[in-house]
Parts: structure tokens; sequence; C-alpha cells
């Protein structure tokens, strides 16, 4: 790939850990992150998908655009901290997976290849590698039902006492 720097799109849903790669390219002009945007709207009607949030870093790559089209769509973007990773861990710690388990089993050749790999990456995460997410539930299964609370009148009568 001759060393060439690429810059990778992605996001991912806090809730179900289920990742979208969005695009790669060497030089992110501020045309190619707004239809970026665009491209991640028209997935989440597709998928009615009720996203309220997008947390990005303060990157200038992302231009007012970008903001804008997510606003139009209902969904706030929040900026994260400067010098604050942990504030945007889960994908921070996707990033460092990725960074750290492609290149020990692929060698990039090109873009294309870069974005065939990251998307086979991406479905074996989705659908196959098991998650210490929330419930321990893979992302592309819906979440358990919450456990219901005991009520003060049935812990007294099932013997319990505080």
């Amino acid at each position: 790939m001759s060393g060439t720097r690429l810059y990778v799109l992605a996001v991912i849903e806090h809730a179900s850990r289920r990742i979208r790669v969005l695009g790669a390219t060497a030089h992110p002009t501020a045309s190619r992150v707004t239809q970026a945007a665009r491209n991640l709207v028209m997935d989440l009607e597709d998928a009615s998908s009720t996203t309220r949030l997008l947390i990005r870093d303060h990157d200038g790559k992302y231009p007012a655009l970008f903001d804008d089209i997510l606003a139009n769509a209902g969904i706030q973007v929040i900026l994260t901290g400067v010098r604050i990773p942990r504030m945007n861990a889960i994908v921070e710690r996707r990033i460092r997976s990725c960074r750290r388990e492609l290149p020990n089993r692929t060698l990039i050749r090109n873009q294309q290849h870069l974005l065939h790999a990251l998307r086979e990456y991406e479905k074996y995460c989705n659908t196959h590698r098991p998650h210490q997410g929330i419930a321990t539930t893979r992302p592309p299964q819906p979440l358990p039902p919450p456990t219901k609370q005991p009520t003060p009148t049935s812990a007294a009568r099932s013997g319990f006492r505080s």
C-alpha cells in the first residue's frame, strides 16, 4: 500500500455494539464526510433505527454540514471532551482491536482491499464474536427483557427482611 494513510469512518451503536463501516479514503474532504453522513442517515432509516445521539470528536474533518444532516434526521451530535478518550471508550476499544487484529492476519494492498477486510471484520464482530456488552448478548440478538424488581409487599410475603 506504499505507506499511504487511509482514514476510516465507522460508527458503533452503543446499545448493541453493532459496527457500521461508512467508508475509507486517503483524502477525507468535506464532501466525502458529508456524503457518509447522508448514507448513515439512509441506512438508519432503512433499519428503522431510533438513533437519538451521535458522539464524535472535535476533528476538523467534520464540516458543519455533517452535523446539520444529522440534526435534520433528529440525531443530536455530542462532541467529546478534548483529550478524554474514555468519553467514547467503546469506539476507542474497537479501533484498538481493529488495529491489533487486522494487520496480524492480513497484508492490506490497497483501499478496496482495506474496505473488504473491514467489512469482513464488521460482519465477524456483528454476527459471530461474543461480546461482554449489555446483558452479555451478542449484537444481532435483541436485549433480554429487564428483570422485575420485587415490590416491598412481595418481598415481605416471600420471607425476605431488610
